[in-house]
């Protein structure tokens, strides 16, 4: 696990997104497909913004990258709450991808429908791979959630299935999500956490007890990958300095 501090919100997403372009290049020199799981949130908004635009935008093979998704609130594409519209706004509108690449939760059908398939997708593309996504990206909430990972409900100890559906009390509404155990196959994993309002859990969550009940960003630990945290000073404020 490595930690990176960055002086505020936007310095982070430009060295995140130079961090993932580099990435990108190096692992296609070895490979013919790139596939990443992208987050929902206000954080990564601004990396894609950097990523969409010049000059990381001409560096990136967009053809080979293959988009998948952490997590998905059920709630129509058009709905701009749909973590999928706010990637396409943002992202995949901007730069030349392949469409046949792109592979949202559907929320067209019922959530464990959805579910179901998406799990069925990744196990297609996975199954026979030393690892499964080549990148995942991830936010924290202020709560310590991450993916559709949120405190206190099952789906967070979900040992055995790739991806699974819920309902949120809190948020009166349907998730899907994938879950800790196929994203911790993946070869390389990065957190963005900002602001100061995540300080209390980023330091339970790094430096306080193991507790994923609690703070179920605690169960991202990749089996043969690498962990990535990308925080600014005021998320950080509370870890404890060397």
């Amino acid at each position: 696990m490595s930690l990176n501090i960055y002086k505020d919100a936007d310095e982070l997403s430009s060295a995140a997104a130079l961090w993932i372009a580099e990435y990108i290049s190096e692992t296609l020199k070895s490979q013919d497909r790139f596939t990443i799981a992208l987050s929902g949130g206000s954080t990564p908004k601004k990396l894609h913004q950097q990523l969409a635009a010049v000059p990381l935008k001409d560096k990136i093979d967009w053809g080979k990258i293959h988009f998948f998704w952490g997590d998905e609130r059920a709630v129509p594409f058009d709905d701009e709450r749909n973590n999928a519209r706010m990637a396409f706004d943002t992202l995949l509108d901007q730069v030349p991808v392949n469409r046949d690449h792109i592979h949202i939760m559907r929320t067209d059908i019922s959530p464990d429908a959805a579910a179901a398939s998406y799990e069925e997708l990744l196990h297609a593309y996975f199954d026979k791979e030393s690892h499964s996504f080549d990148l995942v990206i991830l936010g924290m909430g202020d709560d310590g959630h991450t993916l559709s990972l949120f405190p206190g409900y099952e789906v967070v100890q979900e040992s055995e299935r790739w991806a699974l559906s819920f309902f949120l009390e809190e948020q009166d509404m349907y998730r899907i999500t994938i879950t800790a155990p196929v994203a911790n196959l993946a070869a390389k994993i990065i957190f963005l956490v900002t602001g100061a309002g995540k300080a209390k859990a980023l330091q339970q969550v790094l430096e306080g007890a193991y507790d994923p009940d609690t703070y179920p960003s605690q169960q991202i630990h990749p089996e043969n990958g690498e962990l990535i945290w990308f925080v600014d000073d005021a998320a950080a404020g509370l870890l404890t300095k060397d």
